[in-house]
């Protein structure tokens, strides 16, 4: 079953069939799970040609969202580890996907910014080369693994984020708490206490710091 995406996609690729080159890039959107370097190494042309302007857009990232529903974001990461690889590592462009798997965009751009930080470890830097381009390991796993050697976030943004997801967590379950039959009133009562407790001392210290 089509997605709404995908229909709309399928829509505009027929719509714009007396334009090559716009239908195509539609269709290589359609097949973007599948082979993300085909979407990316048509966008590269479309940006370097400025040909989204024949086609009534004013930049391509408001081409490629409006048209082909894709967040500027991905653009950027697609082309970018397109442009990386062509640079980089050319031999993964002519895998077949399919007896030699292509690592995804996520991972590719993942190593490209690690290669790209003058202080991360060399070592550290080679062997993800290894597990993204070699191995093609997931984004998920090479991160879980070198995020914060390549990457790492001071104390104070660390102690941000932490105080930010406990806050959620500690008002979801508040407000869980304040409906449920699942354990006793007066267990869930104290429970709700302690959390108002613990979340006036995380605005209190949020203030502080700010």
């Amino acid at each position: 079953m089509k997605t709404k995406v995908d229909s709309e996609l399928a829509a505009a690729e027929e719509a714009h069939q007396n334009d090559p080159e716009r239908a195509e890039l539609l269709a290589r959107t359609r097949r973007f799970k599948a082979s993300w370097i085909e979407l990316a190494e048509a966008l590269t042309h479309v940006r370097k040609r400025g040909t989204w302007q024949r086609w009534g857009y004013q930049t391509v990232e408001e081409y490629a969202q409006k048209e082909l529903k894709l967040r500027a974001d991905t653009v950027e990461k697609l082309t970018g580890s397109y442009a990386f690889l062509k640079r980089s590592a050319p031999q993964v462009l002519e895998r077949d996907g399919v007896e030699h798997s292509i690592p995804s965009y996520q991972a590719v751009d993942f190593l490209r910014r690690a290669e790209e930080r003058e202080d991360a470890p060399e070592g550290v830097v080679s062997d993800i080369r290894k597990k993204v381009l070699d191995d093609v390991l997931p984004l998920p796993t090479v991160a879980r693994e070198y995020k914060s050697v390549v990457f790492p976030i001071d104390e104070a943004e660390q102690k941000k984020k932490d105080a930010a997801a406990l806050k959620n967590v500690a008002t979801r379950l508040r407000d869980l708490l304040g409906d449920t039959r699942a354990v006793p009133r007066r267990l869930a009562g104290t429970v709700s206490s302690a959390l108002d407790e613990l979340l006036t001392a995380l605005d209190s210290e949020s203030s502080r710091a700010a």
